[in-house]
């Protein structure tokens, strides 16, 4: 068996909930890993990988950031549904198109791209749609628009000279969650859930989303037709979506979602909060968007049978298994809060 030869590899928000995990993944294999994000971690310090930061949008940096290196993850992204336009296309699609230069300048072989389902979001139920399924004509939210963008522009670069893959990971969890996790656990008290509460999502262990990367890295150099093609991954089993919440909130040791309110009666309380916000020139995020009350009432799960096939991707650690090391995590937190203080 022909021994692995270490790669040189770039991972662009690496110091991210997803970027953190992808390093970790290829600093245990024994790549030599460089991340680029805004700030210095020092947990990435410890294992010694290289930092460099500066900002995504800035095109000189993010060519010294490619220059030497076979694989580039590019995780970077603005998150969120509320905020300006201009600042999400900046990070989203300036980002994205600096990094493509930078790879073809540096004559990097491979990208991973990491995407969302959000850009195919139409507002309606999608259940175990594929990746056929079109953009929709209209966008919500500045996220999943500039994530969209960026995409296309990923998939228009795959040649002979760059190998792409892009991939969507569909909301993301666990342990170190610095977003999806701590938004639920933060308003707890607040959550009201929109809909009748049937309908199902399919999420993501963290573990499964960093290892699913590095999996179509791998392919992407043993076939090279996979370049240019998008995957829907996650944890292939669909759950209703307030069961879920109210899983993360019983792992926090906080009661589940008791009150209702209809799709209806949440996307009017979004779109008048949306229109205070905006009149009013509000800084912070409305509780309540027209995006968030259609994505908390429908359902969204896809098909990840192409994944399956194509980069060999099968989910590592359940939904159940992942809980618990999530449940871990936050006692193993609350303990260091406590003795901190």
């Amino acid at each position: 068996m022909t021994k692995r030869v270490p790669q040189k590899v770039l991972v662009t928000g690496g110091g991210g909930f997803l970027g953190s995990a992808i390093v970790r993944l290829l600093v245990e294999r024994g790549d030599r890993v460089r991340s680029f994000s805004r700030s210095f971690h020092p947990e990435l310090a410890s294992m010694g990988v290289e930092q460099i930061q500066g900002d995504i949008a800035d095109k000189i940096v993010v060519e010294n950031a490619c220059k030497g290196i076979d694989t580039v993850f590019h995780v970077a992204a603005k998150p969120g549904v509320w905020g300006d336009y201009a600042d999400y296309f900046k990070t989203n699609v300036i980002g994205t198109k600096n990094v493509i230069a930078a790879c073809i300048k540096h004559k990097v072989t491979r990208l991973v791209y990491t995407s969302s389902p959000s850009v195919i979001f139409n507002g309606t139920d999608m259940e175990g749609v594929d990746e056929s399924v079109p953009y929709p004509e209209k966008f919500h939210a500045h996220y999943p628009k500039t994530k969209a963008i960026a995409e296309q522009c990923v998939i228009k670069a795959a040649s002979n000279r760059l190998m792409t893959i892009t991939l969507r990971p569909h909301l993301i969890w666990g342990p170190r969650d610095n977003h999806l996790v701590p938004r639920i656990i933060k308003r707890a008290t607040q959550l009201v859930r929109v809909g009748n509460g049937k309908n199902l999502v399919d999420t993501i262990y963290i573990d499964n989303a960093a290892y699913a990367h590095i999996q179509a890295a791998d392919r992407l150099e043993e076939n090279h037709k996979l370049s240019g093609n998008v995957y829907f991954i996650s944890q292939g089993k669909p759950i209703p979506l307030w069961e879920m919440i109210d899983n993360i909130l019983k792992a926090a040791g906080l009661a589940p979602v008791k009150r209702s309110i209809s799709k209806n009666a949440a996307w009017t309380i979004g779109a008048v909060m949306e229109a205070f916000y905006k009149l009013f020139n509000l800084t912070g995020e409305p509780k309540m968007t027209r995006f968030v009350a259609a994505e908390l009432a429908t359902s969204h799960w896809f098909d990840i049978s192409a994944a399956k096939r194509d980069i060999g991707y099968t989910p590592l650690v359940s939904t159940e298994e992942g809980l618990k090391h999530l449940e871990n995590w936050i006692e193993k937190t609350k303990s260091l809060n406590s003795s901190n203080k």
